[in-house]
């Protein structure tokens, strides 16, 4: 087997040391982007990619950006669906508990919501290539249907105009796909808030 000759780039400044570590896989990265052996792929992987082909992100913090693309998205998503949502400021509550509530992002007439995500490059990248909902907002999707018995439909709109050619796209949940859970947790939410409500009166009466 033919050797490898290895090459060493020398720096003058840290700067361009960490310009020059963007797009490849190095020591403290390999963790975050080979899967066990199964061919997964982890979040590593997508911060690469993005690297390598999104815009550079700015300084400003993730929750201005996303507070600030918020209604450009709605307003693109919107154009493209020929449909008209409400972006209205709001707070949905059941009807038969109010502390069961969720802020919709968006609405169009009574039976759909709009969440709308602004993520980072990378977690935009997995969502698009893996065509999946990002597990720490199972539960968020959940809360729609849970707080509102009327909601048949969820678009959940991911935008990012740092990568030009994807920068806007959704997936949908469809309530009768989610039943089951919605089930499930409306009644763990209902038992969380009777014993929240003990607890209050005890400590507080």
């Amino acid at each position: 087997m033919r050797s490898n000759k290895m090459k060493i780039l020398k720096f003058q400044d840290e700067v361009a040391w960490k310009e020059a570590r963007l797009g490849k896989i190095t020591g403290t990265r390999l963790y975050d982007i080979i899967g066990k052996r199964d061919g997964s792929r982890k979040i590593g992987f997508y911060e690469i990619l993005a690297e390598r082909i999104a815009i550079p992100a700015s300084e400003e913090g993730a929750m201005d950006r996303g507070k600030r693309l918020e209604d450009i998205a709605a307003e693109k998503f919107s154009k493209v669906i020929k449909k008209k949502v409400d972006n209205e400021l709001v707070i949905w509550c059941r009807d038969d508990n109010e502390n069961i509530a969720v802020s919709p992002d968006g609405s169009i007439g009574k039976d759909t919501a709009v969440e709308i995500k602004c993520l980072a490059s990378s977690r935009h990248l997995e969502a698009y290539l893996t065509k999946k909902i990002p597990s720490e907002y199972e539960y968020q999707v959940l809360q729609y249907f849970i707080t509102n018995d009327k909601l048949k439909k969820l678009y959940f709109v991911f935008y990012d105009p740092r990568l030009p050619k994807i920068d806007l796209f959704w997936l949908e949940v469809k309530r009768k796909d989610k039943e089951e859970d919605i089930k499930e947790y409306l009644f763990l939410e209902k038992e969380t808030l009777k014993e929240i409500d003990r607890l209050e009166n005890e400590l507080t009466f």
